[in-house]
């Protein structure tokens, strides 16, 4: 059909005015597109890039190993193990329930818990367990869990176990230092980690390593002073008396008489620290440096060393002891046996209270005060270590007479260990007191100089008089060497006063005489039984441990055989008593 003229009706009419409205609003809606678009892509890039950076680009840690610790010679004391962990993004977490039991069986815990730290779901990041072998982080990877990833973190492991727990000490599951040195030499021991930026899928999946943000650094290596067989000597010993005698702990510590070093330090109880499960804190201190005790008759060298220096006596000056006692300020002072008249050198030998603490008192307490705290004594070793004590010293200028006395046989203060060892290394180093090192030395130190060659010699000799026959540690002496020292048996302080039947027992002595090379320090606490003089029970590990120390280091013997005396049951003359502190000379 053909239509020769159009239908008004159907004819479309569309003013000029109207096209130009409709054309100029389509241009504005460009132009505000244009305008935004310009703002997005231009002027606010930098935040879109975040924002986008955010959903795809991760920064992912890269992890740094912690410097090994080695003893002396480069044997490994701490070193730091490849482990996985396995962690999970909740958000993108999935898996049905045989997924989830999988996963469970593979890591070795409850399928519950696992559902438990991923029902957050605002979360990202969450641990599901740490530091899993690799074999067992591929089994886990292999199940192919979505929002599930490993990643690369070290454990530190132990090689020596208990022997070196006390030293080395331990670290935490995020690799710092907790305990010992790990924890003295954070700084030095601990990596700093890198950084690399990575673009991720939807799941979670790297798709792309990008840049490398930051090398990782690994921690450094540190070199103890320590001497891994004189610490595997050490420690054997003092397990041994401790478990003999029955005591409530034990501590050792060994010097090099030269440089200060400490080659080895020991107590007990131990532990594992590659196995900490059930360890208390009693375990893992450090008694050696954290606890103090009445070092007793130990610092009766200190006493007889100050007065000969000061020329208020000479060794052969005679003291009277009789009648074996002496009151001050009604307070009484007793030997447990009485001697009578004796040398100076007699006074060290026989450990005579009363001797010690007439000569004490011939002094001024300001310079006896001054000289224990050039000993060290109030002061903290200045090792580094953790928890140093600094033990106990009260100004002079508050002693009263008795103080005075009974501090010349070592009660009225207290000492670590530590610092008693460190005292003695005047009378190997001709008179100078050696800093204390736990790294090993390059040089010799400058010691400082508190009493004479001629005097710390002296001495020396009148604590080998008390090694030898008629002293009270014949059972310290060394076959093939001439040794030194001095017991110390103390009554333990206790609630305001002092325990009768509990005591501390200890010995410090050095050796050979003639060329000092090793300090050794013993003390064993509370030990039972009828032996508990630190000639007894002390004496015996301090033989043990220097004559084999000096074995192993091929010390040439400054003694014949023939001088080594047996010791008997109990010494021939026993420490003094001094029932005015509670203690044992």
């Amino acid at each position: 059909m053909r239509f020769e003229k159009r239908t008004p009706e159907l004819r479309l009419r569309l003013e000029g005015w109207r096209s130009r409205v409709v054309l100029a609003l389509v241009a504005l809606g460009f132009a505000i597109l244009a305008a935004r678009a310009f703002w997005l892509q231009g002027l606010n890039h930098d935040f879109l890039q975040q924002k986008g950076e955010a959903r795809y680009g991760r920064v992912v840690e890269m992890p740094a190993s912690r410097g090994p610790v080695k003893d002396r010679n480069g044997q490994p004391l701490a070193i730091s193990t490849p482990m996985e962990s396995i962690w999970a993004s909740p958000e993108d977490f999935e898996a049905d329930g045989a997924k989830l039991r999988s996963l469970a069986k593979a890591l070795g815990v409850d399928a519950a818990e696992i559902r438990q730290k991923v029902a957050n779901k605002d979360r990202q990041f969450v641990w599901i367990k740490r530091q899993i072998s690799p074999e067992q982080a591929v089994k886990v990877m292999a199940l192919g869990i979505p929002g599930v990833f490993q990643q690369r973190e070290f454990r530190r492991y132990y090689p020596a176990g208990e022997v070196m727990a006390h030293v080395v000490g331990f670290t935490g599951i995020d690799d710092s230092g907790q305990e010992g040195i790990e924890l003295a030499q954070q700084s030095w021991l601990a990596g700093v980690p890198g950084s690399r930026r990575v673009i991720k899928d939807r799941k979670g999946r790297i798709v792309e390593d990008v840049a490398s943000l930051r090398v990782p650094r690994d921690g450094r290596e540190i070199l103890l002073s320590i001497d891994q067989r004189l610490q595997f000597l050490a420690h054997r010993e003092l397990k041994a008396a401790v478990e003999s005698y029955r005591a409530k702990g034990g501590s050792l510590v060994m010097l090099d008489a030269q440089t200060g070093e400490v080659l080895a330090l020991v107590n007990q109880p131990d532990y594992n620290p590659n196995n900490r499960a059930n360890v208390t804190g009693r375990q893992t201190r450090n008694r050696t440096v954290t606890d103090t005790f009445e070092p007793g008759s130990t610092m009766k060298p200190f006493t007889v060393a100050a007065a000969l220096e000061a020329g208020i006596v000479k060794p052969d000056t005679v003291i009277q002891t009789a009648p074996g006692s002496m009151t001050i300020g009604g307070w009484t002072i007793s030997d447990s046996h009485p001697h009578g008249m004796l040398t100076v050198a007699q006074v060290i030998q026989k450990s005579s209270n009363v001797g010690t603490a007439k000569i004490q008192l011939r002094m001024a307490a300001e310079d006896i005060g001054a000289f224990y705290r050039q000993l060290g004594f109030g002061e903290v070793p200045k090792t580094g270590f953790p928890g140093e004590a600094k033990g106990l010293l009260r100004p002079a200028a508050k002693w009263k007479a008795v103080e005075q006395a009974t501090m010349a046989y070592g009660h009225g203060l207290s000492v670590s260990l530590l610092q008693i060892a460190r005292a003695y290394t005047i009378f190997t180093g001709d008179g100078n007191l050696l800093p204390l090192s736990l790294v090993r030395r390059e040089s010799l130190p400058i010691g400082k100089p508190l009493v004479s060659r001629e005097t710390a010699r002296e001495v020396a000799r009148m604590m080998e008089m008390a090694v030898g026959p008629g002293g009270t540690a014949p059972r310290a002496a060394v076959p093939g060497y001439r040794v030194a020292g001095k017991t110390g048996t103390a009554h333990k302080a206790e609630s305001g006063g002092y325990a009768e039947h509990k005591y501390v027992s200890s010995f410090v002595g050095f050796g050979p005489v003639s060329d000092p090379r090793f300090i050794v320090a013993v003390m064993l606490d509370e030990p039972s039984g009828a032996k508990y003089y630190g000639g007894d029970v002390s004496a015996p590990v301090f033989s043990s441990v220097m004559g084999a120390a000096l074995r192993m280091m091929s010390v040439p013997p400054d003694a014949p055989q023939t001088l080594n005396v047996q010791a008997p049951a109990r010494p021939a003359a026993t420490e003094a008593r001094a029932p005015a502190t509670g203690g044992e000379g």
